[in-house]
């Protein structure tokens, strides 16, 4: 007995190797008695997560297999010589990996012409599967090779993507960035029918305030909205972030409040951003904290100076100092609205009971028209189980005024204030942009009854 793929029977080959009748029997064959797919002998039951189904080879009858089985692309067989039969559909520079025995023929002598023929083993699972990880792409299985063409209808290309509407993650960002970015101009987010004076204000530190200020002020301005920026934190960022000069001798918001210069005379213009307008804030406004304290009506000079701006704004954004001192008074004073800015961290929850217990206080003394109107979640990191347990928390204690819209910890927003702009003109299509767009599509959608028309 030979080791060469299949057994040398004298019962089943006869003398010398030759057929006698019989096929050969190889070791990688299956039996007719052994089951096909578990527990059917039936070779179209096949379980539904299985390769394209492989059409078996008729028996053998008389020693001589169909004519049909042998595959067409072969080459001539010379006497003496043994080629090895592979599908059609394989290139000839990629070898088919062989499992098992290296013989992958049988081989049989035509009583008819005595030529020595080449017949391909019967496929196994294992050999299916093997071929398949070589055919490339653009081929399709052949009936030589691989038996019948698998129905178009459940057939399934490993080639074909999970959806049918997957874009290329870069069409896609560039999608995004159009919409932000609002080429055309239009009016795209909905107008308020009065001035919405919102104060931006967390005595908490490092919550994301002058981002929160200047990249919705950005993103209203970007689709159609008269916005103002009142930057009254001494350190200037948002001045910053909107590449406004700040140094000492620019006139300020200090001049407003100490001097009662027209806020007419101090705004600016944001270059680049059509519809934006920003009042600085110099190094001078550190020292209004004690000048306002002998200053008549000092709670409320920020207020009167908003009032008597000559034009119109459909958003006045304030951005608040770190602290619970004056010139945060005056901003609530001058506000009809609060947005909060919280950081998915303990300490920023710890300050919040403070804060809404001043914002009570100016409400009952100075400002009756003040509410808590809105809350961002910031510098969320989904991959901790605090930034989940925060959000839950804020989201039950102040319900729908929570924004559904939450700002990841982006590295986008951290680059764009040492480039003098905001995350929506620096990165437009990163994930910071693009949620700072639906935070403000939502505070504009939740400021009108109505939505006016695009061209408005």
């Amino acid at each position: 007995m030979h080791d060469d793929g299949r057994y040398d029977d004298p019962r089943v080959t006869g003398p010398g190797g030759r057929p006698s009748g019989a096929e050969p029997v190889s070791r990688e064959t299956e039996h007719q008695d052994w089951p096909v797919n578990g527990d059917s002998r039936d070779p179209s039951v096949r379980p539904e997560n299985c390769d394209p189904v492989v059409r078996r080879e008729p028996p053998v009858v008389g020693g001589v297999r169909p004519a049909a089985s042998v595959p067409a692309n072969l080459p001539p067989v010379r006497d003496g010589q043994e080629t090895t039969g592979r599908p059609a559909n394989v290139a000839a520079s990629r070898p088919v990996p062989v499992r098992g025995n290296a013989a992958a023929a049988a081989r049989f002598e035509s009583p008819a012409t005595g030529v020595a023929a080449v017949v391909p083993q019967q496929p196994s699972p294992h050999s299916v599967a093997d071929v398949a990880a070589v055919v490339l792409p653009g081929d399709t299985p052949s009936a030589a090779g691989f038996g019948a063409d698998p129905d178009p209808s459940t057939y399934v290309s490993r080639e074909t993507p999970t959806r049918e509407e997957d874009d290329p993650p870069l069409a896609m960002e560039a999608m995004r960035a159009v919409q932000i970015l609002n080429p055309s101009g239009e009016v795209t987010m909905p107008r308020p029918e009065r001035t919405r004076v919102m104060c931006v204000a967390n005595q908490k530190g490092g919550v994301g305030k002058t981002t929160t200020t200047v990249n919705l002020a950005v993103a209203l301005a970007l689709h159609g909205n008269r916005v103002l920026v009142v930057d009254l934190d001494p350190q200037g960022n948002a001045s910053t972030g909107l590449n406004v000069p700040h140094h000492t001798g620019v006139p300020d918001v200090y001049d407003c409040l100490i001097d009662s210069v027209p806020l007419e005379e101090v705004a600016q213009a944001v270059e680049g951003i059509p519809n934006l307008w920003c009042v600085p804030a110099t190094i001078d406004l550190a020292g209004a904290e004690i000048e306002l304290v002998s200053v008549v009506a000092r709670e409320s000079r920020l207020a009167r100076a908003i009032a008597a701006y000559p034009g119109h704004f459909d958003y006045v954004f304030i951005d608040c100092p770190p602290s619970l001192g004056l010139l945060t008074v005056n901003a609530l004073v001058a506000a009809q609205e609060v947005l909060i800015p919280i950081q998915c961290e303990y300490y920023a929850l710890e300050g919040l009971n403070q804060l809404i217990n001043n914002i009570n206080l100016v409400r009952q003394h100075l400002n009756p028209q003040l509410e808590v109107s809105t809350i961002l979640l910031t510098m969320y990191d989904r991959r901790t189980r605090l930034a989940d347990a925060v959000e839950q928390d804020v989201r039950n204690h102040f319900g729908d005024k929570v924004l559904q819209a939450v700002i990841p910890r982006n590295v986008r927003v951290s680059e764009a204030p040492s480039y003098g702009q905001s995350v929506m003109t620096y990165d437009p299509g990163s994930r910071g942009a693009t949620s700072y767009f639906e935070a403000a599509q939502e505070i504009a959608e939740r400021g009108v009854k109505e939505p006016v028309s695009r061209n408005a």
